[in-house]
């Protein structure tokens, strides 16, 4: 769930200062020429905009033997040591450039990190004192943690207090105040906090909920946290939950352990605003919180998993794998790792790896319906239909009652079955996700088009089209699905309005312009039909597809047609269609 109201407040708190306070990167090399390795410095630079983390430490460290006091190579090694996970070099470097002057946010944040991990809360409470700052709201909520960590419980809530009056960034003071009254055991005004509405919606949050629960646990209210987890969670979908319900039912007094010392509080800092920056500020930015979030407290796999996700979407998978790699089997989160290392697979061109991963997920997770899913899911991309089917046959028998929410996966299995030809079980896949979400354009338009490609029904398919197009009228697919309609119906002057619109949301689209030149022929516009064809042709459609298209091209569309054996183009008006079989 993404903290949306605070996301502003968050970026400017966070943010609004500049990264480094000295003159911004250019792709000028470095100051100190006779000692640059220019090479190695734009190859830095170019690993760095590229988000290579390790191609960029490495090139960056290569420039910096150099030219070892640079402050602009120093912060360049900083980023991307803690991009990659080297926080060890991250520290060591942040302090030399401290030293040399240099003012870089991201160079405070890695050696608050380092301090954090040694648990020297007086290092890090001098170094806000000498001026080391990243934000208000970050140094606020680690002064706290830091004073929590040296024995002063009173000023460590003073200054959560303070970020909860704060305007903007009021519900991190008060999660975290909850967090730390925990941490020592008082149970009853942690859950005061989190039962209220001072933290918003970061009580909704998997960790916060999974905080609270344990909290009312500990205050002998097992029911409670019961009903708040099943408001949170269905039954069946996350086994770590699953597994702390069961613990709970069964009377369990469960321990609190989200933060319960100063250096998990300064761990869950980090990943309570990495995941508020997630979606507002550069995936590089809140990949340093996530980051430093797991390397201070390793078993984080929540953080683990942010980071592997953030690596995979800045497109470097190989180091995404690894950090999907480091979360044990035996953690509870372990199907969400392998989920993830396989989707990155997937990203990085390695689709058979990828299915491997799945299939062996599925074999071990046969009631999990999230793996089945997305193994379905993967088999459909990759057009196996065959075994996606029966994948899907695994996942909905999982379902019980089917809701509302359900209707992707009858859809899905749909299509398995029509590709496969088997209309009569598709038919009633997709009439069964039409049963659920009535008015999904996606459900709409494929039966509709189906029908259409089948030449039957064909006063249905229009009305299911007609429907999809008012639920979605931007899609130029589905508005090309209309435009056909009305050419299977005959209507051809009625079909090029909607088709010359499709082209136009569409405009490289190979079968939304051949769509176009066939429509242009049935109306009489017969030059701008050849034209058209030529286009679609340049858009590299499928070779049965292009076949056609060249010969039409040399033959028309009616000669085509009578070869087909298909019905001749007969222009009808509306009025005349009935029903058509």
């Amino acid at each position: 769930m993404r903290l949306t109201q605070t996301a502003i407040a968050l970026a400017c708190a966070l943010l609004g200062a500049p990264l480094l306070a000295q003159e911004a990167p250019t792709d000028t090399p470095p100051a100190a020429t006779e000692k640059a390795d220019a090479g190695a410095y734009l190859a830095a630079r170019i690993a760095a905009t590229e988000s290579d983390y390790r191609a960029a430490l490495g090139w960056f460290v290569r420039a910096l033997a150099a030219d070892p006091d640079n402050p602009q190579l120093l912060d360049g090694v900083v980023v991307s040591a803690m991009g990659s996970g080297d926080f060890n070099t991250a520290a060591e470097r942040a302090k030399e450039l401290t030293a040399l002057g240099g003012r870089s946010q991201i160079a405070n944040l890695a050696i608050v990190v380092a301090d954090a991990k040694r648990s020297d809360f007086a290092a890090i409470l001098a170094g806000q004192k000498e001026g080391r700052e990243v934000g208000m709201l970050f140094d606020q909520l680690v002064n706290s943690w830091a004073e929590a960590g040296n024995g002063r419980m009173n000023e460590a809530l003073a200054g959560f207090d303070k970020l909860a009056q704060t305007k903007g960034v009021e519900i991190f003071g008060a999660y975290h105040k909850a967090l730390a009254l925990a941490s020592v055991g008082d149970f009853e005004g942690a859950d005061k906090i989190l039962a209220s509405d001072a933290v918003g919606a970061i009580k909704m949050l998997r960790r916060g909920v999974v905080a609270h629960a344990q909290i009312l646990s500990q205050l002998e209210r097992n029911p409670d946290a019961i009903a708040m987890l099943d408001q949170a969670f269905a039954r069946g979908q996350d086994p770590a939950i699953d597994s702390l319900r069961a613990r709970l039912e069964a009377g369990e007094a469960i321990p609190y352990n989200i933060a319960v010392n100063a250096d998990q509080g300064i761990a869950e800092v980090f990943y309570t605003l990495a995941t508020a920056l997630s979606g507002e500020a550069e995936n590089g930015y809140t990949l340093l919180y996530s980051r430093a979030a797991a390397w201070l407290r390793p078993d984080h796999t929540e953080a683990v998993l942010m980071s592997a996700g953030l690596l995979n979407s800045e497109g470097q998978h190989e180091l995404a794998v690894e950090t999907y790699a480091a979360v044990p089997a035996d953690a509870p989160e372990y199907y969400l790792a392998e989920m993830g290392r396989a989707e990155t697979l997937l990203s990085s061109g390695k689709a058979e790896a990828a299915l491997e991963v799945m299939q062996a997920l599925a074999k071990a997770y046969p009631n999990l319906l999230s793996v089945q899913t997305t193994y379905a899911d993967l088999l459909r991309r990759q057009e196996r239909f065959e075994d996606a089917a029966k994948a899907y046959d695994a996942a909905i028998a999982l379902l019980g009652t089917p809701e509302a929410k359900d209707w992707p996966l009858f859809f899905s299995r749909g299509i398995c079955h029509e590709r496969q030809k088997r209309w009569d079980q598709a038919e009633a896949d997709l009439r069964r996700a039409l049963e659920l979400a009535p008015d999904q354009p996606q459900v709409l338009n494929y039966l509709g088009y189906s029908f259409l490609e089948l030449n039957k029904n064909l006063d249905e398919a229009l009305s299911l089209i007609e429907r999809a197009v008012a639920a979605q009228p931007d899609s130029g697919y589905i508005t090309d699905s209309l435009a056909w309609a009305y050419f299977r119906l005959g209507r051809y002057a009625d079909a090029v309005e909607p088709m010359e619109r499709a082209s136009l949301m569409e405009p490289v689209d190979p079968i939304v312009t051949d769509h176009l030149g066939d429509i242009y022929w049935a109306a009489g516009r017969k030059l701008e039909a050849q034209f058209q064809w030529r286009r679609a042709l340049s858009y590299e459609p499928e070779e049965k597809e292009a076949k056609r298209i060249r010969r039409k091209l040399d033959i028309g569309l009616d000669a085509v047609l009578a070869e087909e054996g298909a019905k001749p183009l007969v222009p009808v008006e509306a009025a005349q269609n009935g029903t058509a079989e």
